[in-house]
């Protein structure tokens, strides 16, 4: 039975990954934590939400997921590492810098922490299918559809998608894609932000949207479409509980959840 503690258990994201550990035969949940819901009590039995850290410490949690807000992380991270915690972060808004202060929290720690910018396995899928696709087309372009809610744009899942798509093509000897023709934009921001390898991505947010990507590749005379659609954040728990349960058995700082379901 491994024992699990959750950073950020009162948010959406959150409750369902309480919900989830909580129904699952071999693992534990053993704390809460988020001081904007302290004092509250979960929807599956007795736990209570605690403010502090020491709630983790307290409760003898071995791995914790985090997700919570980027700020709030980039103190629970070193927290946890220091406590010798296994990480399972799920938290959006770390840039590159973020992941090289993991890097450094984690090294010679005896915790170890699995960081990925999206848990549903579908999304893992498009991110590879990408990668194979990227060298083969001329062009590309992302579209990247959330919840309203959501404080960052572009999501964390397209900038890692466009970094992979880059690095497909870099690696295939095909560089960049090519400069964006456009000479006129008539609305400001209309063509979207230039990420890795000069790929546009397009951020769209409305009520109703869970998490979604649809990725353009075009060549001449041809168009291929790859999309995932996440209509339930039920859809990200497969994937959380996976990485609680490897987290343990991967040294240092594991990015994604590829090496995971060996793909």
């Amino acid at each position: 039975m491994i024992k699990v503690g959750v950073v950020g258990a009162g948010g959406r994201m959150g409750q369902e990954v309480c919900r989830a550990v909580a129904a699952a035969g071999d693992l534990q949940l053993v704390a809460a934590v988020d001081p904007a819901s302290a004092g509250g009590m979960l929807d599956i039995g007795s736990v209570t939400i605690a403010a502090d850290l020491s709630a983790l410490e307290d409760a003898g949690a071995e791995v914790v997921v985090d997700f919570s807000v980027a700020d709030a992380a980039r103190k629970t991270l070193p927290w946890l590492a220091e406590h010798g915690m296994h990480a399972v972060v799920g938290t959006t808004g770390l840039g590159e810098s973020d992941m090289t202060a993991v890097a450094e929290w984690f090294d010679g720690s005896r915790a170890n922490a699995v960081v990925a910018a999206n848990f549903a396995v579908s999304a893992v899928l498009l991110m590879r299918f990408c990668e194979v696709a990227a060298p083969l087309m001329e062009s590309v372009e992302v579209i990247e559809l959330h919840h309203d809610q959501k404080r960052d744009a572009p999501s964390g899942t397209a900038l890692h998608t466009v970094a992979r798509i880059a690095a497909a093509r870099e690696a295939a000897g095909v560089g960049a894609v090519p400069p964006d023709p456009t000479t006129q934009t008539v609305l400001p921001g209309a063509r979207g932000g230039e990420g890795d390898g000069g790929v546009r991505v397009h951020s769209v947010r409305l009520p109703g949207l869970v998490a979604h990507e649809e990725v353009v590749f075009g060549a001449l005379g041809q168009s291929l479409t790859i999309r995932q659609d996440s209509y339930d954040r039920r859809s990200f728990m497969p994937g959380v509980l996976l990485a609680v349960r490897k987290v343990a058995d991967r040294p240092g700082v594991t990015v994604g959840l590829e090496s995971l379901l060996d793909l």
